[in-house]
């Protein structure tokens, strides 16, 4: 017998392996609005590591989540250099950059197999005006895309290159934290070029910082694994805090 019941758990735990519940499950929403919200995702089949979301000048239809995967956001210059504008971790959304005048201002590239939910913008902008706390959220969403685009502002202008790296590990980790993973041992979801690009620093600058980060203890690195040894050190380092007495080396396992 057919029923037009819906399970909200099993709702819930789809959301939640898909990393969208702090987006689509805030505090308060009932059965009711899970229910809307869930048919306006449009589950997409896995995207192609290089595969794009969309480039500048499309039309902003739909914003994204990452079920899985990661992505960079990338601008191109009228020479054709590339800069790497953000990267984006399961649970965040991408194609914010076109709530200003509607279209894309820059592309959005897979840097790995992934999975994405698509949500339709306008469907979604209203839901949200229906559902307080959705809007919440949303509005909150937002505002850390705000921030992260301050922190790539504020790493750009540190002069030392050590300095501009530490931030990033340390943000990073943070992000990863934020959406359940572990923030002293993860995998670098990008290439060492694309954080070159994203800090604007030279591909060998870039090695000799995760080499020097190595050398003094801070940092494990094996490829793109990565574990941070002294979170304090890197904290201090992101910062730009004045160094107190040296700590003991840690020595390696």
């Amino acid at each position: 017998m057919e029923t037009n019941v819906v399970d909200l758990v099993q709702l819930r735990r789809g959301c939640a392996q898909c990393s969208l519940q702090q987006l689509c499950l805030p505090a308060g929403i009932g059965q009711d609005d899970l229910k809307q919200l869930d048919e306006i995702v449009r589950r997409k089949r896995p995207v192609a590591a290089g595969e794009r979301l969309f480039r500048p000048g499309d039309t902003m239809a739909s914003v994204y989540v990452a079920r899985d995967g990661a992505f960079k956001t990338v601008s191109t210059s009228e020479d054709g250099e590339e800069q790497v504008i953000g990267f984006h971790l399961p649970g965040e959304l991408i194609g914010l950059d076109g709530l200003g005048h509607g279209r894309h201002r820059v592309e959005a590239v897979a840097l790995g197999t992934a999975n994405v939910c698509e949500l339709p913008f306008e469907q979604l902008a209203a839901i949200a005006s229906r559902l307080p706390s959705l809007q919440q959220q949303l509005l909150r969403v937002i505002g850390q895309g705000v921030e992260r685009d301050q922190d790539h502002l504020s790493m750009l202008v540190r002069r030392q290159a050590n300095e501009r790296i530490a931030l990033f590990l340390h943000g990073l980790g943070e992000r990863l934290r934020n959406i359940g993973e572990s923030g002293s041992r993860f995998r670098l979801p990008m290439s060492r070029e694309d954080i070159a690009r994203f800090l604007g620093l030279a591909l060998e600058t870039v090695s000799r910082g995760f080499s020097r980060l190595q050398d003094d203890g801070v940092i494990a690195v094996a490829g793109r694994r990565v574990e941070i040894l002294d979170a304090a050190e890197l904290a201090r380092l992101a910062h730009g805090v004045e160094a107190g007495p040296p700590a003991p080396r840690r020595a390696r396992s």
